[in-house]
């Protein structure tokens, strides 16, 4: 059994006139310890399947668990990390990190300790006392995730949190992200559009079709590329060649739509 479960997800949204199928039959299991991606055009449901996962929304039809048990008694164990950080520009940075065990009621020395250990490990400790606007876009994403790991999630939801970043900033994060949850093996799931992101850092990749979202085909990642950071991994060869299969194949779903 995988450590999450997607069973046979559908989801309808309503209005006056009828109702749209933005999911259907979704299933698919990932490991514990798994990176994997969600990769798909504008309007597959990428980000609604994430949204589910994350016990936003009710699902109209199917089931999740973590660790064989109902997704509503674990939303605790689920971390999730948007486009935008979110921080108070009215608190320190290290005061940001703190969010999350200051609102479940457990903050102690031990978790100070602990964020500002993540904080150094992030390349951030010479900005512990600092004010979220002195901070360029890759720093204050590092603290939303610093934000995020501190709560303890077991699975680590990511909707492409690198989008709004420069090419430059987003590789070096990229590197960052993946050696820190590999270290912490953190369980995560990424929406992104960016073929290359998806390939750099995961395990493997769902490609959805729109109309309604439903996964068209799985790839998977080869151990080469995995074993090496981000950055190196799209230097290999296999990069490439997978880069150019999935291209082709998103291709082939762009012209269908645009034909219906």
């Amino acid at each position: 059994m995988g450590f999450l479960q997607i069973k046979q997800i559908s989801h309808y949204y309503f209005n006056r006139e009828g109702y749209t199928k933005a999911l259907n039959n979704i299933s698919f299991s990932v490991d514990e310890g798994a990176f994997i991606s969600l990769l798909g055009p504008s309007g597959c449901g990428k980000s609604t399947l994430l949204s589910i996962i994350a016990g936003i929304i009710a699902p109209t039809h199917g089931a999740i668990t973590l660790q064989q048990q109902n997704l509503i008694k674990n939303r605790s164990e689920i971390g999730y990390m948007l486009q935008q950080d979110y921080l108070f520009p009215w608190k320190t940075i290290l005061e940001n990190t703190l969010i999350g065990p200051k609102v479940q009621h457990n903050q102690d020395k031990t978790t100070i300790e602990r964020a500002k250990s993540l904080l150094k490990e992030m390349g951030l400790e010479d900005v512990t006392d600092a004010y979220p606007s002195s901070l360029s876009g890759g720093m204050r994403q590092r603290v939303a995730l610093i934000r995020t790991l501190l709560t303890e999630p077991k699975l680590l939801l990511l909707d492409e949190p690198f989008s709004a970043l420069d090419f430059q900033s987003k590789l070096k994060l990229e590197d960052l992200v993946s050696n820190l949850l590999k270290s912490y093996h953190k369980t995560s799931i990424l929406v992104t559009h960016d073929i290359g992101e998806a390939i750099a850092m995961s395990d493997q990749i769902y490609l959805m079709r729109a109309n309604p979202g439903e996964i068209n085909q799985q790839f998977e990642v080869p151990v080469e590329v995995r074993n090496l950071t981000p950055f190196e991994a799209r230097k290999h060869i296999k990069y490439q060649i997978l880069f150019d299969r999935i291209w082709e194949e998103l291709n082939s779903l762009e012209s269908k739509a645009t034909v219906r």
